[in-house]
């Protein structure tokens, strides 16, 4: 009978734990589908393309996943902090007034640096005319 219990909690926790790192996973592909369209523009110089700006919020501990745009993003930290993590370089934690830059392709990670309070940004993208935000991020493979 002690067999049977201990066979059960071994399986419950295995269960819990596998839970918990699938939804970490999930909320980290869901962070990059979230944020608000504030401005569409056409690109008069640039036929078929516009420039997007979109508010991005990342709760407390949490993170974008790592993921690569198609094109150019431009990102201002309006309030809290992040941490950018790109492939290849070293971690870089960016405060309120301060923006990074990523380039088509490149594989990086943006995280909450704090585990207490939200962070937000402002995002800024050149795409196809009427992209979906969800297609502005793609989650690296």
């Amino acid at each position: 009978m002690k067999r049977m219990h201990l066979l059960l909690g071994i399986v419950f926790a295995a269960g819990v734990t596998v839970g918990v790192v699938a939804g970490h996973r999930v909320s980290a592909q869901e962070q990059l589908r979230a944020g608000k369209v504030l401005q569409r523009t056409e690109l008069v110089g640039a036929k078929g393309m516009e420039a997007i700006l979109v508010l991005r919020e990342v709760p407390a501990g949490g993170e974008s996943g790592k993921h690569t745009q198609s094109g150019n993003e431009i990102v201002y930290v309006l309030d809290g902090s992040v941490t950018l993590e790109v492939q290849g370089k070293p971690a870089n934690t960016l405060k309120p007034g301060e923006a990074f830059q990523t380039t088509a392709g490149e594989v990086h990670n943006v995280k909450n640096a704090s585990t207490s309070a939200g962070a937000k940004a402002l995002a800024f993208y050149v795409a196809k005319q009427g992209a979906r935000l969800e297609d502005l991020s793609v989650p690296a493979k």
